[in-house]
This record gives C-alpha cells, sequence and structure tokens, in this order.
C-alpha cells in the first residue's frame, strides 16, 4: 500500500510539474507575442514621424496598404505607397513602396528601403521628380523622437521645374549620401554626391561630372528630425561649415559662412568663397554665359590682381533674398524660394 501510495505521489507530483511547465512556457510566449505587437505599433509610429515629422500642425504621413511581418525574429513593416502632405508649408510628395525592419533586441535601431519615383511638389512652384536605383537608410531613436539618420542613394536621376524662375534642372549622381543628426538644440547635417551632372534647360552644358559635400548646422533646428520643431525652415539661420565642389583637373570651389531663410523661403547669406584655377574657371563661365564674356575677363584680372597674379582667390558670395552675385558685381542669377 504505501509504494502504491508513493507511486501515485510521485505522478501528481510529474504532472503538476509538466502543467507549470506548460503555463510558464504559454506565458512566456504571450508576453514575448504582446512585447512583439507593441513594438510593432512603436515602429509604425517612428517610421510615420520620420516620414511627416510634424503630425501635430499640419503635416500628415500615410503608409498604404499597411503590413506586418517578421515574427518572432525580426520587426518589420511594409506598405505599398507613401504620401505625405505639409499644409502650412505648402508641401506635398508621394513615394514607392517602403519596407523598414528592426531587430527584437534594438527596436530603436530601423533600417528601411523606399522606392521610386518620387514627386515633391512647393506651394512656391518648385516640383521635383525623381527616381533611383536603390535607397537605404537607417535612425536611431532616442527617449522620445529621432535622433539621427542615415540615408544612402545609388542612381539617383531628378528632374526639378520652377514655375518661380521658368527654369529646367535635370540632375543626376551615381551616388548621394545624407546623415542628419541632434546636437543639443541645432540639427547637424552633412551632404555629398558622387559623379553628379546638373544641366540646366537652355544653358550651355560646359561643366564636366563632379563631385561635391556640405557640411551645415541649423541653428534651434534639432527638432526638425523628430517632429517637434513648429515652423520649418522658414525664418531659420545657420552656419555653413563648408561645401566644397570638384570638377576635376584641380578645378576646385570651396563656400562657407552663415546663411538665413525668410519666412518666404529665399535665401540670404555672406559666403566666403575660395576658388582655384581661376583662369580654367572663367574660362568655363565665359562659355556657359556668353553675354557677360568681357565682365568675366575684368573680374578674372581683378580677382588675380588681389590674388598677387596667382590662379588661386578668394572671393564674397552675397546672396540678397536669392539674388546671387560675386563680389557684389558678377551675377550668377535667381536662386528660387525653398
Amino acid at each position: 500500500m504505501a509504494a502504491s501510495s508513493q507511486s501515485g505521489s510521485g505522478q501528481y507530483s510529474s504532472g503538476r510539474k509538466f502543467w507549470l511547465l506548460g503555463g510558464a512556457i504559454l506565458l512566456v510566449i504571450a508576453l514575448y507575442t504582446g512585447g512583439w505587437l507593441y513594438a510593432a505599433s512603436a515602429l509604425k509610429q517612428t517610421v510615420l514621424t520620420a516620414i511627416a515629422p510634424r503630425a501635430e500642425v499640419g503635416v500628415s504621413g500615410e503608409c498604404s496598404d499597411i503590413e506586418f511581418r517578421g515574427f518572432p525574429f525580426r520587426i518589420g513593416l511594409f506598405c505599398s505607397k507613401v504620401d505625405v502632405d505639409d499644409n502650412v508649408n505648402g508641401i506635398s510628395a508621394t513615394f514607392g513602396a517602403l519596407r523598414s525592419a528592426a531587430q527584437v533586441y534594438a527596436p530603436g535601431h530601423i533600417v528601411w528601403e523606399l522606392d521610386s519615383p518620387a514627386e515633391i511638389r512647393t506651394a512656391q512652384g518648385l516640383t521635383v521628380n525623381a527616381q533611383w536605383d536603390n535607397l537605404q537608410s537607417s535612425l536611431v531613436t532616442k527617449a522620445q523622437g529621432i535622433d539621427r539618420t542615415s540615408t544612402v542613394i545609388d542612381g539617383l536621376k531628378a528632374v526639378a521645374i520652377s514655375s518661380f524662375t521658368g527654369q529646367t534642372v535635370n540632375f543626376d549622381a551615381a551616388r548621394a549620401e545624407i546623415h542628419l543628426r541632434q546636437n543639443g538644440a541645432d540639427l547637424d547635417g552633412a551632404i555629398s554626391v558622387e559623379n553628379a551632372n546638373a544641366i540646366v534647360k537652355d544653358w550651355p552644358q560646359v561643366f564636366p561630372k563632379f563631385s561635391a559635400s556640405a557640411d551645415l548646422t541649423l541653428v534651434g533646428k534639432a527638432g526638425m528630425i523628430d517632429g517637434t520643431d513648429e515652423q520649418g525652415i522658414h525664418g531659420s539661420q545657420g552656419e555653413l561649415r563648408r561645401i566644397v565642389a570638384d570638377i576635376g583637373d584641380g578645378k576646385v570651389m570651396t563656400i562657407s559662412g552663415p546663411f538665413a531663410f525668410d519666412e518666404q523661403g529665399f535665401l540670404s547669406g555672406k559666403f566666403k568663397l575660395e576658388i582655384e584655377q581661376l583662369g580654367p574657371w572663367g574660362k568655363s563661365i565665359k562659355e556657359a554665359f556668353p553675354d557677360i564674356a568681357s565682365t568675366v575677363d575684368t573680374a578674372t584680372k581683378l580677382l588675380k590682381a588681389l590674388a598677387g597674379g596667382g590662379d588661386k582667390v578668394s572671393v564674397d558670395l552675397v546672396v540678397d533674398h536669392g539674388n546671387a552675385t560675386v563680389s557684389g558685381f558678377i551675377p550668377l542669377g535667381k536662386i528660387p524660394p525653398v
């Protein structure tokens, strides 16, 4: 009898442990699933914030046909089309399909891809149509919002049409990179293009492919990356640490200096413009703008005199509400508002 009683007690104990273990496994699965769904919801919100960072002040973003994938080890969000509308600044944009993902152990580090074509329209009459071979991006979140982002675009081709100036610009680049990060209250940005080409309609095409990079800061605009800024680019100011453009054969141009945008989106600033190989640059400008050839000749002689007869010179590039000139007397043209 004693042996039989002990055997029954042992079976009861084993059965209880089995159910306790099974219940614990089910609880873990339920908690993990709930956490995955919460992280997926957070991913959706982060992606929508990246697409339309100022939803509370008239900017809306829509990701059509949203679908979550990747359970259990990845968190993925897919949509067939992306639309953005900024009712405050009069900007709207459409893009192709979007695919984003994050690892469950690092939900704050998100990678995503965006398909072309894209169309961007502004109330100032600027329309940009773009296509690319590949666009990949990543972003890192912090306690609230987005801390930094990086984007790489391969095989970019874009056409910009301005009804304000009547100009059409075709632009292409083998590779383009855009990096943004919060730096205290400011927004730091770095942009680069490789093997790029820009063609302005009805202008002679005299410049070869070029590579360029820019490094700048927008003062007090850290919130532009995570949606807390309420004003946007209009009325902002910043510092252009440097833009470097290299068109080969030693012809390098560097621009740096403070700048500002007025409430209408026109650029103003006083920049330091450094030009290497002044003679070849002057020849290229005269071929592009034969109507001002005599002015360019005069300016080149004056600038060379200022440079002590050398072929490297530093001058002021002045932009006043979109009107750009070199040293105040060589007109470059009108820069349309953003």
